[in-house]
């Protein structure tokens, strides 16, 4: 397991958030949604290939490894996924008070940024339902041209906020997303839960949760 790397010395100036997995504990709610839509195209999903394969990963890149590129159902599919998870957590429920509580915490003493695969409208609707509309960025799947785990989305989200990797630690639950941030030169916490300290092994350090108490050592 990696080791809890004292940060206190390092002055910390942004916080960068992935949305599925670890501000939103919605893994098995995604999951679900992909299962159902697949399995209509004639294409059934596993839970087991699901996170094995296309956890982490961006809405069109997820769509278009599991029906193939340029698939005709391809944007409605995408459109689908996005009205039935925002009728399964549009009451913000996916966001838990942990969470809640560490954001807070970090409002208005360093720059706040959520770093994601998912669209624009499901992240902002969850973070609106959850009062939570307290970010200085959010760079979604519109924003970028390449998914995780490429770095583009921590690279734009650090130019929005005008700091530098050195000064920013992310938080990420998948292999995919640690990679991306690592890529980026972000101090990166990996949050188990949906992925094993296997597969996350690469971040920085492993917590089992974000919360109020992590955010304070963080900020040192």
């Amino acid at each position: 397991m990696p080791a809890i790397v004292d940060c206190a010395a390092v002055p910390v100036r942004a916080l960068l958030f992935d949305f599925n997995g670890t501000l939103s504990d919605d893994e098995h709610v995604q999951c679900q949604i992909y299962r159902r839509l697949f399995e209509e195209q004639g294409r059934p999903l596993s839970a087991e290939q699901y996170y094995a394969e296309l956890a982490g990963l961006s809405d069109l890149e997820i769509v278009e490894r599991w029906l193939g590129p340029r698939h005709p159902a391809t944007e409605q599919v995408l459109a689908d996924r996005i009205r039935l998870f925002q009728e399964t957590v549009s009451d913000g429920s996916s966001v838990g008070p942990y969470v809640r509580e560490a954001v807070r915490a970090a409002v208005g003493r360093v720059a706040l940024a959520v770093v994601s695969g998912a669209s624009r409208s499901e992240v902002e609707s969850v973070l609106r339902a959850a009062g939570l509309e307290v970010f200085d960025a959010v760079v979604a799947m519109e924003d970028v041209s390449r998914g995780k785990p490429d770095p583009e989305g921590y690279q734009r989200a650090l130019e929005l906020l005008a700091v530098e990797p050195g000064d920013a630690v992310a938080f990420e639950d998948t292999e995919v997303g640690v990679a991306s941030a690592k890529a980026a030169g972000v101090y990166t916490v990996g949050v188990l839960g949906t992925m094993g300290s296997d597969r996350l092994a690469a971040a920085d350090e492993l917590v089992e949760r974000v919360d109020v108490a992590l955010v304070e050592r963080l900020l040192g």
